[in-house]
This record gives structure tokens, C-alpha cells and sequence, in this order.
């Protein structure tokens, strides 16, 4: 486990030709100057949806007439978070989560089997861990505030309503597979995107002791 006092780096790294979801623009990297070939400076190009990588979702995305990125509220998504290991192979399932001791204004990770692989430059996981419906609107019911997973998706569309439609902010594609469960602050700033319905996002955890 890292120094208390030791920020840790969540963020999946954005590559060119990552993993994307399949109906998803690809992620394209490219160089339109290079000092190497006599331009004054590198510039670089990038090229992907708003759901790549580590991102976050804004009610947007669900929602027709939803708010976008910019109106996010970041106090949800910087503060004290619980990361908790999920061990159904399958889902993210009420039956495991029921019995966490979570407060209204909480935030929470979860941890599942897609942290076992380094998948953000493998192929796209059709079995990906997701969050359950009925999960999420046990989420919802408990007051949490802010929902991470360790895919590129938090759920299917009940999943996302559940979340989105109850100002829950949600983070997906976190970088999880060094990380232990447990209490930790966090710091999620999304990119200020006007219009869009997510923003790729930093993240980082600091364990409390």
C-alpha cells in the first residue's frame, strides 16, 4: 500500500488504437508538427469519443434535454470515497453491496474481475463486470453522490438512469488493477466540454489512514 501522504494515479492511459466502445468514434493519435521534421514545435492531434479512457458522464448522456459536462457539480467528485472489491465474476449485484454501511453524500468505487487485465489496450469485453439495475437504484436510494467502475461502463441504460437521473455523477474506466480497497480521497476533474454528454477525466486517490 502506498504513504498515506502518496497520491495515486487511477487514470487509464489514452493510446493511440485503444480499446473503445464498438458504435464509438476509434482513438486516434497523431502529430500534425514535429521538430524532428523542421516545424518549431510538436503538436499532437487527438482523435475519440468523450467516453474514452478514464471519463466521466454527464446526465447528457442519457438524458434527451439532460445537462452537459460543464454543469457537473465537482464537489461530488473530489472528497473522501470508499473503494470496494466486488468477487461475482458477473455483476456488480445488490446481494453483494446490501450490506455496505453507506451514508448519504457517499462516494464509491467498485473493483471487480476487469481490473485482473491491463484492458485498456486489450480487445473490447463483450462480459465486462457492470453495475446491476437494481444495484444502482439501491445506490441511488442510500444517497451516494458519485459511482466508479473499472470498465468503460457503468452499466446498461436502467443502470444510467438510476444514476443520472438522481444527479448521481458517474466515473468509468478507472485504472483499479494496483489499487486496494478501502478508504482514500479523490480528486475527478473532467474536461470543460460545452455541449458534450461526458469529458475524459484525470483521477487520482490518496488513502486515508
Amino acid at each position: 500500500m502506498p504513504a498515506s501522504n502518496t497520491w495515486i494515479d487511477v487514470t487509464t492511459t489514452i493510446e493511440d488504437g485503444m480499446v473503445h466502445w464498438p458504435d464509438n468514434a476509434p482513438v486516434h493519435i497523431t502529430h500534425t508538427s514535429s521538430i524532428a521534421n523542421g516545424d518549431a514545435a510538436n503538436v499532437t492531434k487527438l482523435s475519440m469519443s468523450a467516453h474514452t479512457s478514464t471519463h466521466v458522464d454527464a446526465p447528457l448522456h442519457f438524458i434527451a434535454n439532460g445537462d452537459d459536462v460543464t454543469t457537473l457539480d465537482l464537489a461530488t467528485l473530489m472528497g473522501p470515497v470508499r473503494l470496494v472489491q466486488i468477487e461475482d465474476p458477473e455483476a456488480i449485484k445488490l446481494a453483494e453491496i446490501q450490506s455496505l454501511p453507506l451514508q448519504p453524500g457517499e462516494r464509491v468505487l467498485f473493483k471487480t474481475r476487469n481490473s485482473s487485465s491491463e484492458w485498456g489496450t486489450a480487445p473490447f469485453k463483450k462480459d465486462f463486470v457492470a453495475l446491476a439495475a437494481d444495484a444502482a437504484k439501491f445506490l441511488q436510494a442510500k444517497g451516494v453522490i458519485c459511482v466508479g467502475v473499472d470498465y468503460l461502463s457503468v452499466g446498461g441504460p436502467e443502470a444510467h438512469h438510476a444514476l443520472l437521473d438522481n444527479g448521481i455523477t458517474v466515473i468509468e474506466g478507472l485504472a483499479l488493477q494496483h489499487v486496494k480497497p478501502g478508504a482514500y480521497e479523490m480528486i475527478c476533474l473532467p474536461l470543460k466540454i460545452k455541449g458534450s454528454d461526458g469529458a475524459p477525466a484525470r483521477v487520482l486517490l490518496k488513502p486515508i489512514s
